[in-house]
């Protein structure tokens, strides 16, 4: 099962998670739409869309590095026209890109709350809804967005109700898309972590380096995504995957080399329910 030859629009994918499932997709040959915002280096944030298209080329991958904002339509729109020109079309497209704010309802401000709706849910409807012409032409057409399965529990809205609103509001798009291009084979899925991965968005924003300590690397997302996507579409959709659970039933018994720190108690992600299965040998603790 292998991505050669196909072609991956990815948002966010300068670095962190994206990066990484570009890469491992580069691995088989794939050709890689870079579509992020990041075209000049941050102080705080490793990686541009053009150290990012380098690394795919020399993972042995195409690259078409592009400024895109998930928030703008024209610039969505372009981007996909652009991708298709390039490589002859789109087989899959990843919805990475994502704003994370915590805050609770009193705290955060209506300017944020916009940007992580926007990024997040509006993101994700108008890179799907820019690539669903060229997917109807791909041969085994994949959605795969980064977010949580659809569980309602109030604990998942209570202490950062606008952050729950728009990556739920991802995984319903994802919900809604399955059933709709179901009859035309376009796989339309979810996909995440069970532990927190170790990332800038969360060294900076959630917990600093403590915490990437008992994290694992976004390795374990791009391996689990690299799955997801070789399945016949037709036979793969409408589903909320978490990372591990995916590669046990693919048949991965090591998962010590995805922790930053082998032997760690990982922390637990959120929106991951304690009463699902764990992998044996895994240990996690629950921060909610």
């Amino acid at each position: 099962m292998t991505l050669a030859g196909k072609t991956l629009f990815i948002t966010g994918a300068s670095r962190g998670i994206g990066l990484a499932i570009a890469l491992r997709a580069a691995r088989d040959g794939a050709n890689i739409a870079v579509a992020a915002k990041t075209a000049e280096p941050h102080p705080k944030l490793p990686g541009t869309i053009y150290t990012a298209a380098e690394e795919i080329e020399r993972a042995g991958g195409k690259a078409l590095p592009m400024v895109v904002d998930v928030r703008d339509e024209a610039s969505v729109t372009a981007a996909v026209q652009r991708c298709a020109a390039t490589f002859g079309g789109i087989d899959i497209c990843v919805n990475n890109a994502s704003a994370i704010n915590l805050s609770g309802t009193e705290q955060i401000d209506m300017k944020r709350y916009d940007l992580i709706q926007q990024i997040n849910t509006r993101g994700t409807f108008l890179t799907s809804r820019a690539c669903l012409p060229y997917l109807k032409k791909a041969a085994n057409p994949h959605i795969l967005t980064l977010s949580p399965p659809l569980d309602f529990k109030p604990q998942w809205f209570a202490n950062h109700l606008a952050y729950s609103l728009s990556k739920f509001g991802m995984s319903l798009c994802m919900m809604g898309l399955a059933e709709e291009y179901r009859a035309q084979g376009i796989a339309c899925n979810a996909l995440w972590p069970r532990t927190t991965i170790a990332t800038a968005a969360l060294e900076f924003a959630l917990g600093g380096k403590g915490m990437l300590q008992r994290s694992r690397t976004p390795e374990v997302m791009a391996d689990a995504a690299h799955v997801i996507l070789t399945r016949p579409a037709r036979e793969c959709t409408g589903q909320f995957f978490i990372d591990d659970a995916v590669l046990y039933e693919a048949g991965v018994r090591d998962f010590e080399r995805y922790s930053v720190q082998p032997g760690s108690t990982l922390y637990a992600d959120l929106f991951v329910d304690r009463a699902l299965p764990v992998p044996p040998g895994v240990k996690l603790e629950f921060l909610m």
